[in-house]
């Protein structure tokens, strides 16, 4: 469980709106131990005070449009997951398309997971070890506290490790030039 407190005004105050469990969070059955959890998304410009609505629950894509922004909180398993006898690509892709829509169709579809987004992310890794791979094959191993500035570039994320790896992501929305 993510516990979320969102902060607006009443009557010129700032007061807590909301203080509870994200209700956006998705643990995904084809991939067992990958979770992701929408924790906040804002539009292109955001209004304040805030209305106390949860733009999380209604949003229709991960990925926001230029100038918005989302909040996700992702727990990434093992790689070894994904190479088990057992592993359904298909049913993975299923799951993707339903509980990632807009990235979910940012992915190669070779199942390589390279992905590339009109975003600039800030990605914060929250506890584990996560590998980030480029295009021209580099991979940099990251660690709980390792930040990484993704400035709309193609890329995976990698967890070569035995352990899950948490990594808190803020996605802007940006303008790719022609």
């Amino acid at each position: 469980m993510v516990r979320r407190l969102v902060t607006g005004e009443r009557d010129g105050k700032s007061v807590v709106v909301s203080d509870g469990a994200v209700a956006s969070t998705h643990d995904f059955r084809a991939v067992p131990g990958f979770q992701t959890t929408l924790v906040w998304a804002a539009p292109e410009v955001p209004s304040l005070p805030h209305d106390g609505n949860d733009p999380a629950v209604s949003t229709p894509s991960l990925l926001p449009s230029p100038y918005g922004s989302r909040v996700i909180l992702v727990q990434f398993p093992p790689d070894s997951v994904m190479t088990r006898a057992d592993f359904d690509p298909e049913a993975a892709g299923r799951e993707y398309l339903e509980f990632l829509p807009g990235l979910a169709e940012s992915f190669d579809p070779d199942g390589s997971g390279m992905h590339q987004t009109a975003t600039v992310d800030y990605d914060v890794i929250v506890s584990g070890e996560l590998w980030l791979e480029l295009d021209d094959g580099e991979l940099r191993h990251l660690r709980a506290g390792d930040i990484v500035i993704q400035n709309g570039t193609r890329h995976a994320w990698r967890n070569r490790s035995d352990a899950p790896a948490v990594m808190l992501a803020v996605l802007v929305g940006a303008q790719r030039k022609a």
